[in-house]
């Protein structure tokens, strides 16, 4: 079924999207949501994150990857550039400042992670390579500030994404062989 939805959105079949968007949307916005932390601007992410994958689709390359995991990746870029912009970090300090402690601490904590089955696969990985991957992905931190926030050198950190991410490959591709 995914071969034939890729197929038809290399030849930009515009009901294909919206086949895309009815299977993956939800799981792609509470990824954006986790990394920006508002519902409004997760939405607003989530519109160009659609559109980017609509007007990027010719180079999705499946020997590379899945589908899903190019979408996230693309997710997560768009969501990083969301909270990077000016216009986000600026809004964010007005929102302090006329926010209650608890007005904050419910938008931050009314999306819970651990819906999304991605983020329960981290559960096989160590500590240390859990907490690199909960940061880059899920919190959507960079791979410079994750290894000042652990006090890390940078290699350190992008061999232990590597490290997760080469486990996390394989309990995805065991299904596809068990399956065959």
């Amino acid at each position: 079924m995914e071969e034939a939805l890729i197929i038809r959105l290399q030849n930009q079949d515009q009901s294909a999207m919206s086949l895309l968007y009815d299977n993956y949307s939800a799981a792609l916005y509470g990824i954006i949501l986790r990394i920006v932390k508002d519902e409004f601007i997760a939405e607003e992410a989530m519109q160009d994150c659609f559109v980017k994958i609509w007007f990027s689709f010719s180079l999705y390359d499946s020997s590379k990857g899945r589908l899903f995991t190019w979408m996230v990746t693309i997710a997560r870029h768009v969501a990083i550039d969301k909270i990077r912009s000016p216009a986000y970090r600026q809004g964010r300090q007005n929102l302090a400042l006329v926010s209650t402690d608890e007005d904050r601490l419910a938008a931050i904590t009314s999306f819970k992670p651990e819906c999304i089955w991605v983020k329960e696969l981290t559960a096989i990985l160590s500590a240390d390579q859990r907490q690199v991957v909960d940061l880059l992905y899920f919190e959507g931190y960079s791979h410079i500030e994750v290894a000042k926030v652990l006090a890390l050198p940078l290699g350190t950190v992008k061999t232990r994404v590597r490290r997760a991410l080469q486990i996390l490959r394989k309990l995805l591709v065991k299904p596809a062989v068990l399956a065959a």
